[in-house]
């Protein structure tokens, strides 16, 4: 158990980071993804 806390004060941070990031990478994927998909839509006007 004395092992474990260290660890976690050292990687918990970067992980969450990770995980914010990546949160919003994906937010921003889903928006590419419908720009793409309304392109031909769009195109035809």
């Amino acid at each position: 158990m004395d092992q474990i806390i260290p660890i976690i004060n050292e990687v918990g941070f970067p992980i969450a980071v990770t995980l914010f990031l990546l949160y919003r990478v994906e937010s921003k994927l889903d928006m590419v993804v419908q720009s793409i998909q309304d392109l031909p839509d769009k195109m035809k006007v």
